[in-house]
């Protein structure tokens, strides 16, 4: 559904203009409702989902058991943080403030479109991630089936 980089730059208000390329297909698929919350695996990067992906998400995380911790810890990040956000009439999105101030997400930023959700990087962490090779030692048995 969603694939690409795009440096994207935050307005003084914390709000971004999402990319004219996803504009109609967010309309469609959400009817420009998205939420916001946490990427619990690697730090600098929100999540951006369209509101019925979202859904289907939270019912997943929920229906985990609270009594493990890290099942306490991904529901706390994921649902406990969510925040459901609207395309404003020029078509930005205002991310919370307190999910950039955790991300370190300033002026500048990466939106990338990652299949059915969006991803939102600090410029840094973003750079960061990208300069990572990855090695040898970390290829699954599934990735050594891919004809790159």
């Amino acid at each position: 559904m969603f694939q690409g980089e795009t440096a994207i730059s935050l307005d003084d208000k914390g709000r971004l203009a999402l990319p004219t390329a996803y504009r109609e297909a967010v309309a469609k698929v959400c009817a420009n409702r998205l939420v916001f919350t946490y990427n619990p695996f690697e730090p600098g990067c929100l999540w951006l989902f369209p509101f019925g992906e979202w859904e289907k998400v939270r019912e997943q995380i929920n229906a985990l058991s609270s009594v493990k911790r890290v099942h306490r810890d991904l529901q706390l990040k994921l649902v406990g943080a969510a925040a459901t956000v609207e395309l404003d009439g020029n078509a930005r999105l205002l991310v919370p403030a307190s999910q950039r101030n955790a991300a370190g997400i300033e002026k500048k930023a990466v939106l990338l479109g990652m299949n059915a959700k969006f991803e939102l990087w600090s410029e840094q962490a973003h750079l960061a991630k990208i300069r990572q090779s990855i090695g040898e030692h970390e290829l699954s048995d599934e990735m050594l089936d891919l004809r790159l």
